[in-house]
């Protein structure tokens, strides 16, 4: 193996600040769901099942919008199941395959947490930015994200096709 291409300096400096903010930024954000009865987990599926057209995901299309593994999926669908907030149906197109579907109660909880995480994303992030510094964060998240994963880009990361 050869020697890595150790970090300079700014690299060093960019690579410890984005690490620090990630991790602090995800432990407010999470304290604050809590508080709202929710796990980032739990949030992270209600949102993208309220997202989908029918508010239901194949489980194998949740694995590919959160970025997680079939177990990871499987079992935090299990918990959520358990208290209410999603139900695993199987799917009609095809019975080897299982959905996972919004409840009403999620949508409520996703109601009651959706404006205390709106919050602290601007409280902890955005509003520490300027409008020059948010795009820039976002291009890099479509610079990298490609890299990292052959998953498409979240919806609000691809071009415009109008130009807009």
């Amino acid at each position: 193996m050869s020697e890595p291409k150790w970090l300079d300096r700014d690299e060093m400096r960019a690579w410890r600040g984005y690490v620090a903010m990630s991790e602090m930024l995800e432990a407010c954000l999470s304290q604050d769901l809590r508080k709202a009865g929710l796990s980032s987990a739990d949030y992270t599926v209600l949102v993208l099942l309220a997202e989908a057209p029918d508010g239901s995901l194949g489980l194998g299309e949740l694995c590919t919008e959160a970025q997680w593994s079939k177990s990871r999926v499987s079992h935090q669908i299990r918990r959520m199941q358990g208290r209410g907030l999603v139900v695993r149906e199987g799917d009609e197109s095809d019975p080897r395959r299982a959905r996972a579907v919004l409840t009403d109660r999620g949508a409520e909880a996703l109601r009651a947490a959706a404006p205390v995480h709106v919050n602290g994303v601007r409280r902890y992030l955005l509003d520490h930015l300027t409008p020059e510094q948010q795009a820039s964060l976002a291009d890099i998240a479509i610079s990298v994200l490609p890299h990292l994963s052959p998953a498409p880009l979240p919806p609000e990361l691809r071009p415009d096709p109008s130009g807009h």
